[in-house]
Formats: C-alpha cells, structure tokens, sequence
C-alpha cells in the first residue's frame, strides 16, 4: 500500500502539472521560470519580515517587477540600488533577459536598454561595478537540452509532468523542456533561487496571472524559499511596486500555506 508521503507528492504533482498548463495557456508562451534547489539563501532576520532577505536579494525585487510592468522610472532606480547592493552587471542582465518568458520581448528589451544607459551612467560617475560571469558551464544541445530540461522539470515538480493539457499541446510542454527549463535554466550564472525571486515578483507586478504566480509560490516553497522570505517580498513589493502586487504574494501564500495542510 503506498505511503500518505508518496500520495501527497503525486497529488502535488499532478496540481502543480495543471497549474504549469494554465500558465501557458493563460499568458503566453514560457510563462514559468523555476528556481535551483542548490544555493541556499543568506537570512538576516533580526525581527521584520523583509530582512528574511539579504540586501542583494531584496534587489532582485523591484528590478523584477518594475522591468515587467514596464515602468522604466522606476527600473532606473531600482538598478542603480541592486548594483550598489552587489549585483553584478550579469545578474541584471539575466534577470531583464528573463522578464521576456513573463512579460514579452517588448519590456525585456526596454528594461534591458535601460540597463545599458544606467551602466553608462556609472561608468562615467567612476563607479566600477562588479561584471560578473557567464555560466561556467556548457548549455546542452539537442537530444541532451530535452534531457537536462526534462530532468530540471520533473525535480521542480516532484515528478515527470504530464497531463489533459500536454495530451492536446504537446509541443508546448516540448518547448518548455527544451528552451526554458533547458536553455535558460541550465545557466548557472544566477542561482535558481534568485531566479524565482525574480519571477514570483515579476508576475506579481501584473494582473491577471494568479495562476501563475500561485505556481511559483508553490515552486518556491518546494525549493526551501520559506513563507517568511516570500513575506519580505511582499513587503518589498508594498514599499517599492504597488500595494496590489504585494497583496497578490500573500494571497498565494495564505492559499499555499492552506493546500499544504490538506
């Protein structure tokens, strides 16, 4: 007889497969992002919630969400904050370059221009910052991208994905093996950790993907992030986005916290 465990983990599977289906149907093609189960956050609490988030990750937050809404004021000042914090110049790019899976190519590219202008910036104020690197690894190619990205897929989900949607799709669940959970998450220039602070923040920015954002909360949470750190990003969110954005985050947290009591 199997375990209550094993139960509860093809249960969160088979949710977390429906709710990866309605993220791409709902909002477009690679609408989901998932964080690496290596790199454990730094933690500074000393009683408030945003300091479960070290200064570079709460940076993270409003580069994310203000490249994805699209508001270019905003992203300016939240640049220069995040390289004062000890971004390097990669870790931005790699975040603007991932705002395109959420919010399309139109914004990534704008925020990523925008990018450019406040490097410029400094460089001429005599401010040298940090570089950075690129990933120190190959990308697979090929039949071994699918794999990479199958393998990168089915860790997130507790379990292969499979489901009705993929049944009537399959190609899109194809290109989420082979370009986002492969070409994109097999950079291991920023940490997967980081990369879903970015993305729980970026569709928290926009309205209309609570589908979305749910699934990244859960994804989160599977991946170590705890409800106190994600609380620090709504915190974040309240101070530096919108106050809808950061009731969106605790919204999904409640209702993750809730699903995993069942």
């Amino acid at each position: 007889m199997p375990s209550t465990k094993a139960i509860d983990w093809k249960r969160r599977s088979r949710r977390l497969a429906c709710l990866m289906g309605a993220a791409m149907l709902a909002s477009g093609p690679g609408q989901m992002a998932f964080a690496h189960e290596g790199a454990a956050m730094n933690v500074t609490s000393n009683g408030g919630s945003t300091t479960e988030l070290d200064a570079r990750q709460q940076a993270i937050i409003p580069i994310s969400a203000s490249a994805a809404a699209g508001n270019m004021d905003n992203l300016r000042g939240a640049l220069n904050q995040g390289l004062d914090a000890g971004l390097s110049l990669a870790e931005a790019r790699e975040i603007l370059v991932q705002v395109y899976a959420y919010a399309g190519f139109p914004r990534s590219l704008n925020a990523l221009s925008e990018l450019m202008k406040v490097a410029e910036a400094r460089r001429q104020k005599g401010i040298q910052d940090e570089a950075g690197r690129e990933p120190g690894k190959p990308i697979p190619k090929g039949d071994a991208l699918l794999a990479a990205g199958t393998a990168n897929q089915t860790k997130l989900a507790g379990g292969p994905v499979s489901g009705p949607l993929f049944d009537f799709a399959p190609q899109a669940n194809e290109y989420l093996r082979t370009h986002l959970f492969g070409d994109i998450f097999e950079r291991d220039n920023l940490d997967w950790q980081s990369r879903e602070l970015a993305t729980v923040s970026m569709l928290a920015a926009m309205s209309g993907v609570e589908a979305q954002l749910q699934s990244h909360i859960e994804i989160s949470m599977n991946i170590g992030v705890r409800p106190e750190q994600l609380s620090g990003l709504a915190d974040v969110l309240e101070a530096h986005s919108s106050v809808d954005a950061a009731e969106r985050v605790r919204v999904g947290i409640r209702r993750q916290l809730e699903a995993r009591q069942e």
